[in-house]
């Protein structure tokens, strides 16, 4: 058994140390919590082999990336649309999903299926609790409307089944699938909600880094990225001092649709323009948090920009300082957007930082509980793998943008000791190491 139950593990850095306090084990995993998981992962509401799961995948961060999707087996449930004859028109364009982790959504509904839809990225499911409200209702899906009846996170699953699980284009209930039941609702939706950050930052946070501090104070100053008006401490909600108390997660239209060159454009492929929020549509599309920004790319309701350098360069150019959201910014703060590269690569950096601090956070948290199984037990080394990806995430965002080697070591020492864990039958002493490698890591970017 892992004697890690019975205690917690503090790290003095400078002394190297481990000493333990008794402290009470891990609270159980919420049996909901549990329900909704195995809903989520294996559960295709008899319909056409995807789950929930497909496209949101755990190794993937909850979304899904072109790079991922290449290393799918043909036969995998994404591709469907390439295997069934009955969905063979108008359900999936093959070529932009393989390319750009791009799919089908016809949020206006399936009246005209050849001209009426949009191509869409997959959005994560991560700090879902800290994301969904708005002063004007629930906001889900890029553009604030992904959910049928009240708007809800609970009801999203029944729109997520119509749109992507059905055996043929009649989407008929109880022939081409089957509606999830009230109680598979409440899961999926206490499933959703235990992912990720339970709540925001409070900015400004103490950094190692001269540029990445840096650029944490041009994220916060509202004369310079002007970032936290909308991403008030890296979320997605508004900064209420700025829009209104409780204003939360609002809708913007940014301008993203007037980019030109388009990836999805350049491939001829039929790829209408995204109206966004509303039927008809008017131009607006949903707040994203950034915190987990890094690792989540590409980036924008359509995939259009690949980097996170890139995703911020974006608001300098015309497209945004054009758009309403960009006029709205000029109007409270007398000007536009205008970073040097420099600072855009200084924004970028606190960006990557503070993703790789949660994804520190989210693996510790997730070994934690981990160690509340008997080795055993499988649920153990789902958690194991878990906190696995979520290093991997971190070492990839840091090295990414040429930031804190040490830590990015640290974090990789991490992975390795977590790898052998997965391999043995007593996996405490590893464990313990990994959970060392993470505070060291954390410790070198923060002050």
């Amino acid at each position: 058994m892992f004697r890690l139950r019975h205690c917690l593990w503090i790290v003095p850095v400078a002394l190297g140390l481990v000493s333990c306090q008794t402290t009470p084990p891990p609270a159980p995993e919420d049996p909901l919590v549990l329900k909704g998981e195995e809903i989520f992962f294996n559960e295709t509401f008899s319909g056409n082999g995807r789950t929930c799961g497909t496209c949101h995948r755990a190794e993937d961060n909850f979304g899904l990336t072109p790079a991922f999707i290449a290393t799918l087996p043909d036969d995998d449930a994404l591709f469907v649309a390439e295997t069934n004859r009955d969905l063979a028109n108008n359900f999936e364009n093959p070529t932009l999903m393989r390319k750009l982790a791009l799919i089908v959504e016809n949020q206006d509904g399936f009246d005209d299926l050849g001209n009426n839809f949009n191509m869409r990225g997959i959005p994560h499911t991560l700090a879902l609790n800290n994301s969904i409200d708005s002063r004007d209702g629930p906001r889900t899906g890029w553009s604030g409307d992904g959910a049928p009846g009240d708007g809800s996170l609970r009801s999203f699953a029944v729109g997520a089944v119509v749109q992507h699980f059905p055996k043929s284009l009649n989407r008929v209930d109880g022939v081409d699938f089957r509606l999830p039941t009230d109680e598979e609702l409440d899961a999926l939706e206490a499933f959703q909600r235990s992912l990720g950050r339970r709540e925001d930052l409070s900015l400004p946070i103490g950094l190692s880094d001269e540029t990445v501090a840096r650029g944490q104070e041009i994220f916060l100053d509202n004369t310079m990225g002007k970032c936290n008006a909308c991403h008030f401490n890296a979320g997605a909600n508004a900064d209420p001092n700025l829009l209104g108390p409780n204003a939360g997660n609002l809708n913007f239209n940014t301008g993203v649709e007037a980019l030109p060159d388009q990836p999805a454009d350049l491939t001829g492929e039929k790829n209408p323009p995204d109206d966004g929020f509303g039927n008809p549509g008017n131009g607006e599309f949903n707040t994203p948090t950034l915190v987990e920004a890094a690792d989540t790319g590409p980036f924008f309701h359509n995939n259009s920009v690949e980097t996170l350098e890139a995703a911020v360069a974006f608001y300098n150019g015309d497209a945004f300082n054009d758009s309403p959201a960009g006029r709205l910014i000029i109007g409270a703060t007398g000007s536009g957007i205008n970073l040097d590269a420099t600072q855009v690569v200084a924004v970028a950096a606190f960006l990557r930082v503070i993703n790789a601090l949660e994804n520190l956070r989210a693996g510790r948290e997730l070994l934690m509980t981990a160690v509340a199984y008997e080795p055993s037990n499988p649920r153990q080394a789902v958690l194991i793998r878990r906190a696995s990806f979520e290093l991997e995430d971190a070492s990839q965002v840091l090295r990414g943008g040429g930031l804190h080697p040490g830590a990015a070591a640290e974090v990789e020492s991490a992975m390795s000791a977590l790898a052998d864990a997965l391999g043995s039958a007593d996996p405490e002493s590893d464990v313990r190491l990994a959970l060392r490698r993470i505070t060291s890591a954390r410790s070198a970017m923060e002050t």
